[in-house]
C-alpha cells in the first residue's frame, strides 16, 4: 500500500510538470505570435513615415541641393524621427529605412530596416533633428550600410550635405561616401552623423518580408519584396529619375507560405519572393 502511494505521488508530480510545460509552451507561442505581429505593424508604420519624410524633402525650396544630389545617389536612408535618449541608454538615435538603386537598370529596391544610434546634434541650424535623410553617393557607401554595426566617419566617409537655394547641381561632384540632411521644427540644415553607428533591425526585416533575410537579400539580390513598399519605392524612383523594381519575375507568395517552404535548390533560392501586405488581425 505504501509503495502504491509513492507511485501515485510520483505520477501526480510528473503530470503537474507536464501541465506546466504545456502551459508555458502555449503562452510562449502566443507571445511570439503577438511580438511578430507588433514587429510587422512597427515596420509598416516606419515605412509609411519614411515616405512622408521624403515627400517633404522633395517639396520645399530649401532642399534644392538634396533634389540635385538624389539624382546621382546610389542609396537613400530615411529616418523619420531622431530624438535624444532614443538609443539604448542615453545618447540619441532612432529607426530608419534604406533603399538602394541598381545602377544597371536604374531601378530601386527595399526597404531594409535599421537603427541609427549615437547621433551628434551639432547642427548648422541649431536644435534637435526630427527627420534625417542621408544619401549614399558611392558604391563604398552603399556596401558599408549593408553591414550591421558600421560606424559613420570611421568605416565610411560622411559629410553634411549642402542646404539652401544657392546650392546648385555642382554639389553632385562631391566625392564623399555619405551626405546627410536634416529637418527640425520646419527648419532645414546639416546634422553631423560622424561617430554614429548603424545597426540592422533583423526582427523587423524578418517580420516585414516573412523570411529570415539580411539587407543584401533585400537590396542587392532582391530575393524578396513587399507590396506595402510600393508607394515608398515609387517616390524615391521619381525623385531620382529611376524606376521601381517590378517584382514580376515570380508569382506572389504569402508570407506564411514563404516561412513554411524552404528552397530545395540554388535556382529556387535565387528566385524572388514577393510578400503581400501582411494582415496581422488574423
Amino acid at each position: 500500500m505504501k509503495r502504491k502511494f509513492k507511485f501515485w505521488r510520483a505520477g501526480r508530480t510528473i503530470l503537474v510538470f507536464l501541465v506546466i510545460v504545456l502551459s508555458l509552451s502555449i503562452f510562449h507561442g502566443i507571445f511570439v505570435t503577438r511580438a511578430a505581429a507588433d514587429d510587422v505593424m512597427d515596420a509598416r508604420r516606419l515605412a509609411d513615415r519614411a515616405r512622408l519624410t521624403l515627400e517633404t524633402f522633395m517639396q520645399v525650396p530649401e532642399t534644392q541641393a538634396f533634389r540635385n544630389l538624389v539624382v546621382n545617389a546610389r542609396g537613400v536612408f530615411i529616418a523619420p524621427q531622431i530624438i535624444r535618449g532614443a538609443f539604448v541608454v542615453g545618447g540619441s538615435g532612432g529607426s530608419g529605412v534604406y533603399l538602394v538603386r541598381d545602377m544597371r537598370t536604374n531601378s530601386w529596391s527595399g526597404p531594409a530596416f535599421y537603427t541609427l544610434g549615437g547621433v551628434s546634434f551639432g547642427f548648422q541650424i541649431g536644435g534637435e533633428a526630427s527627420e534625417v535623410v542621408f544619401l549614399a553617393m558611392t558604391e563604398r557607401g552603399v556596401n558599408a550600410l549593408l553591414r550591421s554595426g558600421v560606424k559613420l566617419g570611421a568605416d565610411v566617409g560622411v559629410a553634411v550635405g549642402p542646404i539652401g537655394l544657392g546650392a546648385d547641381a555642382s554639389t553632385a561632384n562631391l566625392s564623399v561616401d555619405v551626405l546627410t540632411f536634416s529637418r527640425s521644427k520646419g527648419l532645414y540644415g546639416g546634422i553631423s552623423l560622424a561617430g554614429s553607428v548603424v545597426y540592422v533591425r533583423d526582427d523587423w526585416n524578418t517580420a516585414y518580408y516573412g523570411l529570415n533575410v539580411i539587407p543584401s537579400d533585400i537590396l542587392i539580390s532582391r530575393t524578396v519584396s513587399n507590396r506595402h513598399a510600393t508607394g515608398l519605392l515609387d517616390l524615391v524612383a521619381r525623385a531620382a529619375g529611376g524606376q521601381v523594381e517590378s517584382g514580376t519575375r515570380t508569382p506572389e507568395t504569402k508570407a506564411a507560405e514563404s516561412r513554411a517552404q524552404e528552397p530545395s535548390s540554388l535556382d529556387e533560392r535565387e528566385t524572388q519572393v514577393q510578400v503581400e501586405d501582411i494582415d496581422t488581425k488574423k
